[in-house]
């Protein structure tokens, strides 16, 4: 791909998404969408990898499917309605097909079954790509669509922290486990959508920030698996150390910063009267804890049988910044103190 080719597709990424948060007009949004989804093509494919090519043509019709979806239900909102605003659906019909339209787009369950694949199919930074700047545009429409009734949401959101943590109990790639992390995570944002904006925002951005930490120290580890992380060691001792703080703090084990959204949408669901519905997203948070605590074992409490030079590998790898490393590391383990602020900033 020639070196002016890819500042091009993401800036035509950077638009798309743009569009779609600006916009508060149904065909605005979509074709924002649409850009968004165009320019990342092209990235996802560019390994000419037999399973990069297959990830990238699931993701495409997947994507074209959702966004077919989410064009018949604006037009059937405005035949039925006459109106085009995002903040008017008023009618249940292109509602409900608006909402699960953008639930098959980042892959809440259970319209999830694409997302692990291919996130597998691709590589550490497009993956990366895929689990946090993808979501951001449907998001931005989730926030503005208001419901009377914010049932399908719930059982979207609860199903979706279910799997979530019950999918990834058996998986070996890191990838797919962290697919099965962004199911969960989203399926915590959306059982709050409706009850508190802000703190959905919020836990996006915290989810964010953990992800990408997380994607950084597989990508400088070289790791796609979990008998990899066993070399860690080493590779990068220090890295190796705060990493299972990172991974921790994605399963929201309190003093981390992961702790934080989860405890505050926790105790919004508890305001507005579901105990019950509380109960089972806390119960769904140990599933996930499970195989971050995996990860933590295999990278942190395990070593692999090693001859002597294997071992120690010479360090003549060529100098890299670490600069975005470092900073998203510090930031997961150590931003809990900062949360309140940032939701005060938010409301």
């Amino acid at each position: 791909m020639s070196p002016l080719i890819t500042p091009i597709l993401l800036l035509g990424m950077a638009l798309g998404t743009t569009t779609t948060l600006i916009s508060s007009h149904w065909l605005l949004a979509w074709m924002g969408l649409e850009i968004n989804t165009i320019a990342i093509i092209p990235l996802m494919a560019r390994r000419h990898h037999p399973r990069a090519v297959e990830a990238t043509t699931k993701y495409f019709l997947i994507q074209a499917a959702a966004a077919a979806l989410l064009l018949f239900a604006s037009v059937s909102n405005a035949w039925l309605c006459g109106e085009w605003a995002i903040n008017q659906m008023t009618h249940p019909f292109p509602t409900t097909i608006i909402i699960l339209a953008l639930a098959l787009k980042v892959g809440l369950a259970p319209l999830h079954a694409w997302l692990p694949d291919v996130i597998q199919g691709l590589d550490l930074i497009m993956a990366l790509t895929l689990s946090t700047w993808q979501k951001v545009a449907p998001m931005a429409l989730f926030l503005q669509i208001q419901l009377e009734d914010p049932t399908l949401l719930i059982l979207l959101g609860l199903t979706s922290t279910l799997i979530g943590g019950w999918g990834g109990l058996n998986q070996t790639q890191l990838r797919k486990i962290m697919a099965y992390s962004s199911i969960a995570h989203l399926g915590w944002m959306v059982l709050v959508i409706q009850f508190s904006p802000p703190l959905t925002l919020m836990t996006l951005l915290v989810y964010m920030l953990m992800t990408l930490s997380t994607f950084m120290i597989f990508k400088h580890l070289q790791s796609t698996n979990i008998t990899t992380l066993a070399n860690s060691w080493a590779k990068a001792p220090l890295l190796t150390a705060l990493a299972p703080l990172t991974l921790l703090s994605l399963g929201g084990l309190p003093p981390l910063t992961g702790f934080a959204p989860k405890w505050m949408i926790l105790q919004e669901l508890t305001k507005q009267e579901l105990p019950l519905l509380a109960t089972i997203s806390a119960i769904s948070a140990l599933l996930s804890l499970y195989f971050y605590l995996r990860l933590t074992y295999a990278m942190a409490l395990t070593i692999s049988p090693n001859t002597l030079m294997s071992a120690a590998p010479w360090r003549l790898s060529p100098p890299k910044s670490f600069l975005v490393l470092a900073l998203s590391t510090v930031s997961t383990i150590s931003i809990l103190p900062l949360v309140p602020t940032m939701l005060a900033l938010l409301y």
